[in-house]
């Protein structure tokens, strides 16, 4: 395997701020926070993305994603906060080990997130459901 930052954190090769551990998760502050206390939350199995992910580490990451979160607004007496993942490098991915971010928002803080939202023409809405729907049914079988 390449070379991982993470894992060299989970296994104390690299320094981390670590704000909760426990048997399958790590969380750490960011290096290169957006807002001061931009928190990851990283499984310490490698994945490289979240559909590598096995189902069967989800409910242990959210947890910890829960526990991080609510001290960040506890901590931060925060009004709300982002909870994203960016997965492959088209979605700004720059360390293939999957994480979740957590990062603090607060009143005019200049982060905008400028959005083209779409309209479906007439029946597409359905066929793309159609399609995402197929490979549902077909991934649970």
């Amino acid at each position: 395997m390449v070379s991982c930052t993470f894992c060299d954190i989970i296994d104390h090769r690299i320094a981390a701020e670590i704000l909760y551990e426990n048997d399958t998760v790590i969380a750490i502050l960011d290096v290169n926070p957006i807002h001061y206390g931009h928190a990851l939350v990283i499984p310490k199995r490698h994945y490289a993305d979240f559909l590598a992910l096995p189902r069967t580490e989800l409910p242990g990451i959210m947890e910890a994603a829960h526990i991080v979160a609510g001290a960040l607004v506890s901590a931060y007496h925060l009004q709300g906060y982002n909870f994203f993942s960016n997965n492959g490098v088209i979605a700004g991915q720059s360390v293939f080990h999957f994480h979740l971010h957590i990062t603090p928002r607060f009143p005019n803080d200049d982060i905008i997130f400028t959005l083209k939202l779409k309209k479906y023409e007439e029946g597409k809405m359905r066929e793309a459901a159609n399609a995402i729907r197929a490979h549902i049914h077909s991934s649970l079988e």
